[in-house]
């Protein structure tokens, strides 16, 4: 099951660094992840200082 960003997301950039298989890119209002290449790996969660990945 792929992580998802939620609206916390402050557009810091911080899970993108960290994703090993760079599924996260900048979207319009927030970062997003693309589904298909999640690992479910939790990398991002863990950077993230506003919680905003959660896993689906």
């Amino acid at each position: 099951m792929a992580y998802t960003i939620t609206d916390a997301c402050i557009s810091c950039g911080a899970c993108e660094a960290e994703c090993p298989v760079s599924a996260i890119s900048a979207g319009d209002d927030k970062y997003v992840i693309d589904a298909d290449a999640c690992l479910d790996c939790g990398a991002c969660a863990a950077a993230c200082p506003v919680e905003a990945p959660k896993a689906e």
